[in-house]
């Protein structure tokens, strides 16, 4: 297992590179110039006062961000920067970029663990419990609900939770419309300033939460009832075994093999956080930071977030590939001796 290990560690090398290489050329062919941006000209070069001074501070803009060079020299410039964990500053604010993802990521983070909790403890039952009684009527108004609300895209259903469920909406007046604290909570007593924080992330969570759910115990459900079918299972029923038994001890490791595949593709969730739920109810996450540097054209902290999320996503598919062998004793990375 060592030895697999270290070999993917260092498979992630070329990996990684043949991804950020090409994510770096991608967003360089965005249309616009940011130092043209920045210096207040715009993609449609409006005249300045004194169009020269304009020019040339363009110019010392790219000079400054490494814009003038071809697209390979700052792909090295960059990739050596980032060795060293040095992810540049902000074309925007010249804050550093590390600082500016690390202030949103704990609300991201917060948010992504807390959502694939949730919907792992709801969708492993939903899904032994429809494979075990497919058929029933409970079964299958359970299974429409779950296409129903798979099948929902999470920015109706948060402008809907905006509308009717919100303060300010049309029907009920229950939860904030939008942020992460009530004006003026500062004051507070902890335990109330704590209640606030929790009533302010409910809606988000629902909507970062239900889709995943419905789709993750459609998987559990065929997963299983393909587990069921097979010839252990008839052989431990046969043996007298209850049926409990037989589902929980020799039925459901098996059936987690698609459920850990979906489990490592969290791990980008875990910090590209979701771009239209922070949009809509407003919350400072690395996804609404994400969208507002790629409208502004801010190279640095796309990169930045497109880094980390690379190597979450290699990590996650490693960190399936070694729950695959705990889950299911056959797997192995390693010759067995005979």
């Amino acid at each position: 297992m060592g030895t697999y290990i270290l070999k993917r560690i260092l498979l992630f090398i070329p990996t990684f590179i043949a991804i950020t290489a090409l994510t770096f050329g991608i967003s360089r062919l965005v249309p616009g110039d940011p130092a043209e941006r920045k210096a207040g000209m715009g993609r449609e070069g409006q005249q300045q006062t004194n169009r020269e001074l304009s020019q040339e501070r363009i110019q010392r803009l790219r000079e400054e961000w490494n814009l003038d060079k071809p697209i390979h020299v700052q792909y090295v410039m960059w990739a050596a920067d980032m060795v060293q964990l040095d992810f540049g500053k902000s074309f925007k604010d010249d804050k550093p970029v590390i600082d500016k993802i690390m202030d949103r990521l704990p609300l991201t983070v917060l948010m992504s663990v807390i959502s694939a909790i949730l919907a792992y403890l709801i969708a492993i039952p939903v899904g032994i419990y429809s494979a075990t009684n497919s058929g029933t009527l409970g079964e299958r108004s359970l299974s429409t609900s779950l296409f129903m609300l798979y099948s929902l895209p999470d920015f109706w259903i948060g402008t809907l939770f905006i509308v009717f469920l919100t303060v300010g909406g049309n029907f009920l007046e229950i939860f904030p419309s939008n942020g992460l604290t009530t004006t003026g909570s500062e004051t507070w007593p902890f335990f109330k300033k704590l209640m606030d924080y929790i009533w302010h992330l409910i809606l988000p969570i629902t909507v970062y939460t239900y889709g995943s759910f419905a789709y993750i115990s459609r998987q559990m459900r065929g997963s299983m009832m393909e587990t069921l079918r097979q010839d252990y299972i008839r052989t431990a029923r046969a043996k007298g075994l209850a049926n409990k038994t037989v589902i929980y001890h020799h039925a459901l490791r098996n059936s987690l093999i698609p459920i850990i595949t979906l489990f490592a593709g969290l791990f980008p969730a875990f910090i590209g956080g979701s771009v239209v739920v922070e949009r809509i109810l407003n919350l400072p996450g690395v996804g609404q930071l994400a969208f507002q540097a790629a409208t502004e054209l801010d190279y640095p902290v796309v990169m930045g977030i497109l880094t980390m999320s690379a190597l979450l996503t290699m990590t996650g598919v490693l960190v399936g590939d070694i729950l695959y062998s705990v889950v299911d004793p056959r797997i192995a990375y390693s010759k067995k001796s005979s």
